[in-house]
């Protein structure tokens, strides 16, 4: 029995890679396909995100006796209505906030500089092995000044582009609000009995995953970017806004999030005044315990039961291939696809045990 299991696991490996080999060779085919798909996922992704945030309030005005068309509607009013706010009394400040920090790089640069200077010209307090290194840093602060500010760029730049398929959002919003309840029942008519119950349970674990993680991390992000700006304002933090909407913004990515909302926050905090950066860390650590100890648990709980270590090797594999929009999205990504693999597993084992009672 060992054997002839080794042997067809052995021979579907063997097809799997032929398969794998001949999609390559085939590539050509498909490549109309992925440009289509890529076309369209970020307005797809969007949608979902903001599908899973406003589909409860959908489900409740339904089940108050109004019909869901009209509920779409509903939602989509208060969607117009958090824009106006945004643009009338958030955009604005951000905007001036961010000009002046740009406008300040400069400023800061030679003021590092003259920290470096100050550094090289009481070498007696400074060790003879970090002389070298203080010099490499040195002679090397303008282009890393540029990378940061390329970086900075380049992620906004992401921004804006995600920003901008919103203009195709809405569509795809309405119909997902409108008719997405549909599509299981759709699907399923087409299936055998017994394999529409098991692509019902799928779905509903899929939805289950994707709901707890989107809902959860958006009121756990806004909580702390809430937080962060009153602490900012507390300690009298510049671009105090820009920086709790960045902390706001990263703390979707589970972990290491709020590690790099620290960053410009203590920077910008060491360049206003050198104590600030202190209090800026300290700000940071407390909303981090606040989130981590009393809302997560009561939001989140633990619906996707993720690895630390997996967590990180996921965000830093992401971030190197899909850029700061990959490590919005591998987290849930790869919630799903363990969904969908435990899924299937347990059927297989399901369907073993009754092809074998002995065999578990």
């Amino acid at each position: 029995m060992f054997e002839k299991k080794s042997i067809r696991m052995l021979i579907t490996t063997i097809l799997i890679f032929t398969l794998i080999y001949l999609v390559y060779l085939t590539r050509f085919i498909f490549q109309p396909v992925g440009a289509y798909f890529t076309a369209i996922a970020v307005p797809i992704i969007g949608a979902g995100m903001i599908f899973y945030i406003t589909n409860p309030i959908v489900n409740w005005l339904e089940k108050k006796k109004i019909p869901r068309v009209f509920g779409t509607f509903i939602v989509f009013l208060l969607i117009v209505l958090f824009i106006t706010i945004v643009i009338q009394f958030i955009a604005p400040v951000v905007q001036k906030q961010f000009t002046n920090f740009v406008d300040g790089i400069p400023k800061m640069v030679d003021s590092a500089q003259d920290l470096i200077d100050m550094w090289q010209n009481n070498q007696n307090i400074i060790p003879p092995q970090f002389e070298n290194a203080i010099q490499n840093i040195t002679d090397n602060l303008g282009s890393y000044a540029e990378k940061i500010t390329t970086g900075l760029i380049g992620v906004i730049g992401q921004v804006f582009n995600f920003v901008f398929s919103f203009f195709l959002i809405p569509f795809f919003l309405f119909f997902m609000l409108k008719d997405g309840h549909r599509f299981v029942p759709f699907v399923k008519q087409f299936l055998s009995p017994k394999k529409a119950k098991s692509f019902q349970q799928l779905a509903n674990n899929i939805n289950h995953t994707l709901s707890s993680f989107i809902q959860g991390q958006f009121i756990v992000s806004v909580c702390v970017g809430f937080m962060l700006y009153i602490g900012y304002i507390i300690i009298d933090l510049d671009y105090s806004l820009s920086l709790a909407l960045f902390g706001l913004v990263m703390n979707f990515i589970p972990f290491l999030g709020p590690f790099l909302s620290a960053i410009p926050a203590i920077i910008v905090g060491f360049f206003q005044e050198p104590m600030l950066a202190v209090w800026a860390t300290v700000v940071m650590v407390v909303a981090q315990q606040i989130e981590s100890n009393f809302i997560s648990p009561n939001v989140m709980g633990r619906a996707l039961s993720l690895h630390p270590l997996t967590v990180i090797t996921l965000i830093l594999a992401a971030g190197g291939i899909g850029g700061f929009l990959g490590l919005l999205f591998i987290i849930p990504a790869y919630a799903v696809v363990k969904t969908i693999i435990s899924h299937f597993y347990l059927e297989w084992k399901k369907k073993q045990s009754e092809t074998d009672p002995n065999l578990l």
